[in-house]
């Protein structure tokens, strides 16, 4: 192992500056709180957002930088006023560990939404003037509100990705009401969120198409994810002969793409719901207005809803699909991820590589 940097009882893999090189790092977390929950992390998932911030793409990281965010393992200690957690259950921590509790959001569990903003579970400045650091670490503290149950018997590495990529994909697909079976979903891009709307969708009973600008991907979609079709979104004749033959699409492509295209699949009255990030959407005005359709964008969940994704999955046997990896490949899985040469979420092995 590389020589480690730091000192304290958490160990954990950072970036010390912008070009995202992670190594070995040593710091110490607050002591457990009456409302904190102590996990002993045993798997993290691999998202995206964690090569954006150890590499600075946004201009507001903040080194050293422990990324992070799809963090499942088991619980060591707890605080006084917890109640939901004991010693030895399985938890997990998502995207964000603590939000204002009070505004209309947070009482209505959209703590994603907080009027006064979120704190992220990595690189936010939180409630202790401390930075925030994430999951490619021996331990997290929380508290009990931004923690999930794992439900008995789920496999705690596939778990993992449900905390970011699961939810993201989860949570817009029931405030459209996409649990109706026997309705079209068309789900653009098959990466970590897309396998995971392909999922949701045949478990809701949805006839599911997936759209690809590659056709090395139409096996794996069909056979192993449980596609009904597969459509190349580049063959103009494939696109049109899917015209007005879908009551949802879920588009997690974050590169630049046309969105008519799409839009023109859709029945009169159809939703697209936008979760990745391109750098802009550009629509014909007749895209929507024509067809009484809509376009609405959707971030991860709030904590009510993740609990209830973990569960659905459980009782459904909904799995993520994963290629776990030691700690010390992680700088050559993130070069991997920004080549989307992944089948379709890293997760690390932290409880046997992370020493």
């Amino acid at each position: 192992m590389d020589t480690e940097i730091g000192s304290g009882d958490c160990l954990a893999w950072a970036a010390r500056d912008a070009s995202g090189v992670l190594s070995p790092y040593r710091f110490n977390r607050r002591i457990v709180g009456s409302d904190d929950v102590r996990i002993e992390i045993t798997y993290c998932g691999v998202c995206y957002a964690d090569v954006i911030r150890t590499r600075n793409e946004h201009g507001h990281s903040k080194y050293p930088l422990v990324p992070g965010h799809e963090i499942v393992g088991v619980v060591t200690e707890v605080g006084s006023n917890v109640k939901g957690f004991k010693v030895g259950d399985h938890a997990g921590v998502g995207t964000y560990v603590d939000s204002c509790g009070e505004c209309e959001y947070c009482n209505g569990f959209l703590e994603i939404h907080c009027s006064k903003g979120l704190i992220g579970t990595f690189n936010y400045l939180d409630s202790d003037g401390t930075i925030t650091k994430g999951g490619y670490s021996s331990y997290i503290i929380a508290k009990e509100r931004y923690c999930y149950m794992i439900p008995d018997g789920y496999p705690l590495a596939m778990a993992a990705p449900l905390l970011c990529a699961g939810i993201t994909v989860y949570t817009p697909m029931m405030r459209h009401k996409m649990n109706q079976p026997g309705k079209s979903l068309g789900v653009i891009g098959l990466g970590g969120l897309g396998h995971m709307a392909v999922k949701f969708g045949k478990a809701f009973g949805l006839k599911v198409t997936v759209f690809s600008t590659s056709e090395s991907k139409k096996e794996e979609a069909l056979k192993l994810l449980g596609a009904d079709k597969f459509v190349i979104s580049s063959d103009r004749q494939q696109m049109e002969s899917m015209t007005k033959s879908l009551d949802f699409i879920i588009d997690t492509a974050s590169g630049d793409h046309p969105f008519d295209p799409y839009m023109s699949l859709l029945k009169i009255g159809g939703v697209l719901v936008l979760v990745g990030f391109p750098s802009e959407v550009h629509l014909n005005p007749g895209s929507l207005n024509l067809g009484s359709r809509r376009i609405s964008g959707s971030l991860t969940g709030g904590t009510k809803e993740t609990q209830a994704m973990l569960e659905f999955c459980a009782a459904n046997k909904i799995y993520p699909e994963i290629e776990l990896i030691n700690i010390q490949y992680i700088n050559e899985a993130l070069e991997r991820l920004v080549k989307r040469d992944v089948k379709y979420r890293f997760v690390i092995d932290i409880k046997n590589s992370l020493k």
